[in-house]
């Protein structure tokens, strides 16, 4: 997901300026990391220098002046371009957890012990993924958080598949004295 398209989505909704931007990224993917102002600010300056936004008004207060953006044609025309496409899925083979994982195994470390303390720890964030989920009260952030409890327990079921395979490949002195 470009955050420059995610940004002129919420610009759709009408004109606002960075800190509003922000928190409304913010609350519509709450299982995502919060942006900074830096990375808003950085992307509005892309998006206008691209004539995707303009700015329409710069208030000045007791804080720092505020601006405020727009969406442009282009930039409303960029967002249904974005919307139609679809994503490419990918094989995701290269996700720090299977990094881990696999070097683990190949470093002779204690992989299943690792699988196991990694699973507990997936556990924990699905259980409080699924109680911000249940308390979320906007739809696309209980959509978005559907989204990361799928993929947690695709996670659990990895971890769980991938410390069976270990368990089945260890020699069998390995396996007795477990």
């Amino acid at each position: 997901m470009s955050l420059a398209t995610v940004l002129l989505g919420v610009l759709a909704d009408g004109p606002a300026h960075g800190y509003d931007l922000k928190r409304a990224h913010d609350e519509r993917f709450p299982g995502s990391r919060p942006l900074a102002f830096g990375q808003v600010y950085a992307t509005l300056s892309r998006l206008e220098r691209d004539q995707l936004v303009r700015t329409v008004a710069t208030e000045k207060g007791a804080g720092p002046e505020r601006t405020t953006y727009e969406l442009t044609e282009a930039g409303a025309e960029a967002l249904r371009t974005w919307l139609e496409e679809t994503e490419h899925p990918g094989p995701y083979a290269a996700d720090e957890l299977v990094r881990k994982t696999v070097t683990a195994l190949h470093a002779g470390a204690d992989t299943v012990d690792f699988l196991r303390r990694q699973r507990s720890a997936h556990m924990e964030a699905l259980r409080a993924v699924v109680r911000q989920r249940d308390a979320a009260e906007e739809v696309g952030a209980r959509i978005a958080l559907d989204h990361t409890v799928a993929h947690l327990d695709a996670d659990l079921r990895w971890l769980d598949d991938a410390r069976a395979r270990v368990e089945q490949t260890r020699p069998i002195e390995t396996r007795n004295s477990r």
